[in-house]
């Protein structure tokens, strides 16, 4: 004999972009992988109970003070960030020290994007987050909200 379960169903709340939160985050004096971990989750939504991982619920962050990011060891002079030109010998080094003299939102940015998905919701979910290496930014029209990490 059979058993009769009563179906369950699950309901999925559609988002506009008039859903999406704003939140700005300073980044001066956090650890870099601790930081970027909770950055991505405001940026795949997590935070919000009805996250689904198939449905972009995310949200806006941006950082300021990328520049006053903190590395903890010697990641400094021992960490590697590669690029490739797609060229026989075009791979091209330089350690976390160098990026961050002379990029370091780009330091955030990797360590962010490492964290999402990788496929095209993690592509557009890394539109939203905007790095500032000092503590103006643009975004002041949006209302951003203080995020305490």
């Amino acid at each position: 004999m059979a058993r009769s379960f009563p179906t369950q169903k699950t309901t999925i709340k559609r988002i506009s972009d008039k859903d999406r939160k704003w939140y700005v985050v300073d980044a001066s004096g956090k650890v870099l992988g601790r930081l970027a971990n909770q950055i991505a989750k405001y940026l795949m939504g997590k935070e919000d109970p009805a996250y689904f991982p198939g449905i972009d619920r995310g949200n806006f962050v941006v950082v300021i003070n990328a520049s006053r990011v903190v590395l903890t060891g010697d990641k400094l002079d021992k960490k590697l960030y590669y690029r490739y030109s797609g060229y026989p010998g075009g791979i091209r080094a330089k350690t976390a020290r160098e990026l961050m003299n002379s990029y370091p939102d780009r330091v955030v940015k990797y360590a962010v994007k490492r964290m999402l998905p990788k496929n095209n919701l993690g592509s557009k979910m890394f539109k939203r987050i905007k790095v500032y290496a000092d503590d103006k930014h643009p975004h002041s029209a949006q209302k951003p909200e203080p995020l305490a990490l």
